[in-house]
């Protein structure tokens, strides 16, 4: 069979039902639809390993330029980190470093977060700032390893070894949901060994779209977790441009 007839004949099969290299997978995962513009309200409760909690509540926005997203954060309780503000500016362009900022209010002053920073735990959570962001995919070679049930999806197994021998983990196993094209569990390893496990807890539809309402990052390493509960998601409401500028969050004024 020619090339041209067998394109023909596998363009009309959904993805879930053909074999899909690792890369593939991914690309399904960075393209699923989401919306042009997402805002949120979410609790974030950091859990010690003597089982002490400290919670947090955060409002998120996000906007899509082409294939690039701007997102902001903004930290509304407790009192000592109310009005702390984090800006990104993501970009589709593989060799293009991503801009980030850091606002402090009791500083009064913004500050970027430079690429040697990515590496560092955010605000006390488990999270780096780079897992904050959309991870190009081409900065890994992704491997298929398999077919397992997941967090009670169907999933495919994905290795990711980063491209960048700097960057902090050294590989990660991810499991895909076939029907969500969301990650719904991942392990993070470095040299030593297994460093953290993500898993999501609660993902459903919602507006028309997967959406994650209940989340954890189980960082066995430090003995620490970080839960991550959406209260509230909204899609396409339309957010001002001036919502994601560097001005904007130091003013605080942000709604």
């Amino acid at each position: 069979m020619c090339l041209a007839a067998l394109l023909v004949l596998t363009a009309g099969i959904p993805a879930s039902a053909r074999e899909l290299g690792g890369r593939e997978i991914m690309v399904l995962v960075d393209e699923r639809p989401d919306g042009e513009d997402r805002r949120s309200v979410l609790t974030m409760t950091l859990i010690n390993k003597r089982g002490s909690q400290r919670v947090r509540q955060v409002e998120s926005f996000s906007k899509d330029y082409g294939r690039d997203r701007k997102s902001v954060m903004v930290f509304r309780e407790p009192a000592d980190v109310r009005g702390t503000a984090y800006l990104s500016w993501e970009y589709d362009e593989l060799d293009r470093e991503d801009d980030k900022w850091l606002y402090m209010p009791a500083l009064k002053k913004v500050r970027r977060i430079s690429g040697s920073s990515r590496n560092e735990y955010f605000m006390g959570t488990d999270f780096t700032y780079d897992d904050m962001g959309r991870r190009n995919v081409d900065k890994d070679v992704h491997e298929l390893l398999g077919e397992e049930q997941a967090m009670g999806h169907d999933c495919w197994k994905v290795e990711a070894v980063p491209v960048d021998p700097r960057d902090l983990y050294t590989r990660r196993v991810l499991w895909v949901s076939k029907s969500a094209h969301m990650v719904v569990q991942a392990e993070y390893y470095d040299k030593d060994g297994l460093v953290k496990i993500y898993r999501a807890l609660d993902l459903r539809p919602h507006e028309g779209f997967w959406t994650l309402f209940h989340s954890e990052m189980d960082n066995v390493s430090r003995e620490h977790k970080t839960v991550m509960t959406m209260e509230s998601v909204r899609y396409d409401t339309g957010l001002d441009d001036d919502l994601f500028q560097v001005s904007t969050i130091q003013r605080g004024r942000i709604r």
